[in-house]
């Protein structure tokens, strides 16, 4: 039987309702992020070697327009279909694990902050659409209240791509009597206002620059400072003026979906690299033959590929009917919530065994480094390890909602 070869992970199932001119401009990034991947494969040993991506990978996604998929159309953005951005992240996660990541956490931000109050939104895009905008959601900060706002100190640790930020999104803690949590939130600060500490070297996602950031006493206004409930409890203060569908969706699933997709993504990509390094391959030892001809080879490929599908698959399609309910301004239930982070973990989990399988069936050549698939083991691996891929967590909170438990996390 002859058939095309296609790489898996290419599932996209049809979204719920955007308008023509924003699906149009969307499948425009599309093609000006393929025009430039060849471009970023080049750049991905020297973001490792470097730490961070190199300044010509960011300006070629700026120039795409890939952070604006999620922004607020009044401020340059798309505002349109998450599913389509999504679909990006995971092509350039293909060619390159770290920049994918950094076009996903820092393409989220728009996002997050169109639910901030409109004189937050009108700060951050003062200067034009291209802010870019970083985070670590730790509640790592404290906050003095004063006339106004607050003052924040802290040290925040995992911020992707803070080399490149004008802003910083970071998580906050409010203290009560008796050094008591009594709220978790979230603040907007500038650039002037954090300090970036050099700190990152990991085994994995190496380029993404997630440096420590440091704020010492910096005021934050109101406006710029939103309780994490609120926002789980679609109340975010920023609706009032951004009104699409887009904003009406969980945080807990666009987030979320964020930081599975480039997992997905980098192990697609090595999976189709892979295959066409493995089709003239001829193993020097058990006898020697063809590596194609070996039937565990065979089966490793096909488990690796419908894992990869899947994935692919469940996180389009919650993604797609978590827009479509917004679209039709329908009440988002709890269950599909509920299973969209599950499937966003699970997607992880097939994700990060399916790198597995082919990693150990390409033998000893997988551990050399320049081979297409001991990057992705790597950066996947590494990529699993965000707090919102923890699937213990994720998967405990589904089954709880099935058996008629109360659920309470800002992360569903």
């Amino acid at each position: 039987m002859q058939r095309s070869h296609k790489k898996p992970g290419n599932a996209r199932l049809i979204s719920g309702e955007t308008t023509t001119e924003n699906r149009g401009e969307a499948d425009c990034v599309l093609e000006r992020i393929r025009d430039v991947l060849p471009a970023i494969a080049e750049r991905a040993r020297d973001a490792e070697e470097s730490r961070r991506l190199p300044a010509e990978t960011v300006a070629d996604l700026v120039s795409a327009g890939a952070f604006r998929m999620l922004q607020p159309e009044r401020f340059g953005g798309l505002e349109g279909d998450p599913a389509q951005f999504y679909e990006v992240v995971r092509e350039v996660s293909a060619v390159c694990g770290s920049t994918g990541w950094v076009l996903s956490v820092l393409g989220v931000h728009p996002w997050h902050v169109g639910l901030f109050p409109g004189e937050a939104q009108e700060e951050v895009w003062a200067d034009g659409p291209d802010a870019l905008i970083c985070s670590s959601y730790a509640p790592i900060g404290r906050l003095r209240a004063v006339d106004g706002g607050c003052v924040l100190n802290g040290r925040w640790s995992f911020a992707s791509g803070c080399d490149h930020a004008n802003w910083a999104l970071l998580g906050g803690l409010v203290v009560g009597d008796g050094g008591r949590p009594v709220d978790f939130l979230s603040v907007l600060v500038p650039r002037a206002d954090f300090q970036v500490l050099d700190v990152w070297d990991p085994v994995g996602l190496r380029g993404t620059g997630s440096n420590d950031v440091v704020v010492d006493k910096a005021f934050v206004p109101d406006h710029r400072i939103v309780r994490n409930y609120d926002i789980a409890q679609l109340r975010g203060p920023g609706r009032a003026v951004n009104r699409g569908p887009l904003y009406a969706m969980p945080f807990g699933a666009v987030f979320t979906t964020a930081v599975a997709a480039p997992v997905v993504g980098v192990v697609a990509g090595s999976y189709a690299g892979y295959v066409s390094v493995m089709r003239d391959r001829v193993r020097l030892s058990l006898g020697g033959g063809r590596f194609v001809e070996d039937q565990g080879a065979q089966v490793a490929v096909a488990r690796a590929a419908s894992e990869i599908d899947a994935a692919v698959l469940q996180l389009d399609r919650n993604i797609t009917e978590l827009y479509d309910h917004a679209v039709r301004g329908a009440e988002i239930p709890a269950e599909l919530r509920l299973r969209t982070r599950r499937d966003q973990v699970r997607a992880t989990e097939r994700a990060v065994g399916a790198i597995d399988l082919l990693f150990q069936s390409a033998g000893g050549n997988s551990l050399r480094r320049g081979n297409p698939v001991e990057r992705a083991w790597r950066d996947a691996h590494a990529g699993s390890m965000h707090v919102a891929n923890d699937a213990q967590r994720a998967l405990a909170l589904y089954g709880k909602g099935e058996f008629d438990l109360p659920v309470e996390d800002t992360l569903v």
